[in-house]
């Protein structure tokens, strides 16, 4: 990746499908297989809404940010019963909420463009995203470790989440769908601070145990 960093926006949204397909397909010889459904985004605009055309760019953004959210509501949907830390819990609340109302638009702007209903990263375990193994760990965790696993789950989805929302405000074009990921940028960027003064506290008694 680090070759591709003056890569024109396009080609970086089709560089984090690709990476993001290929690093969660194994296959039965236990290497990686990239996807056939993740090569590149859609080659030709295919519809202009209400608010304008949109890109190949903006229909690959739209698609990973509703499979993405469809794998963190789960893990945000066990917080309630299984934490009794109130920051992390309303943050959690917090992040699902605003989720849950992307979610709703990104699939309403899918649908303005004419994109496919399906969802084309079905089965991809891909950076950001908790695997079913991952989510069946934190079913069986309550405690200091559920609150462990939540954390350390949910920064690695916000810090994708913004990744991919910044390419596609540097390369998307129909207004509503930038102005979503904007939005995107602004809440995940900060929800990682909430987190990082959440995790604070933690690192410090790590350090305190491992000096004594």
């Amino acid at each position: 990746m680090r070759a591709l960093v003056a890569a024109p926006p396009t080609l970086l949204i089709a560089v984090l499908l690709v990476a993001g397909c290929a690093a969660g397909s194994p296959n039965a010889t236990g290497t990686t297989a990239p996807s056939a459904t993740a090569v590149a985004p859609p080659s030709a605009v295919p519809a202009t809404g209400t608010a304008g055309p949109f890109s190949p760019t903006d229909i690959a953004w739209l698609q990973l940010t509703v499979a993405m959210a469809e794998r963190v509501l789960p893990v945000l949907d066990l917080v309630p019963a299984r934490t009794t830390d109130p920051v992390l819990r309303g943050l959690a609340a917090q992040v699902q909420a605003t989720h849950r109302a992307d979610l709703d638009r990104s699939r309403r702007l899918l649908a303005e463009a004419g994109a496919p209903a399906t969802n084309p990263h079905e089965g991809h375990d891909m950076p950001g995203m908790v695997t079913a193994e991952e989510l069946a760990a934190l079913r069986a965790a309550d405690g200091k470790p559920f609150d462990r696993l939540v954390a350390q789950h949910l920064r690695a989805h916000l810090e994708q989440a913004v990744r991919i929302a910044a390419a596609e405000q540097r390369g998307g074009v129909q207004p509503a769908t930038t102005a979503l990921a904007a939005a995107v940028v602004r809440g995940g960027t900060a929800n990682l601070a909430r987190l990082d003064r959440l995790d604070a506290p933690r690192a410090a008694g790590r350090r305190a145990g491992q000096a004594a």
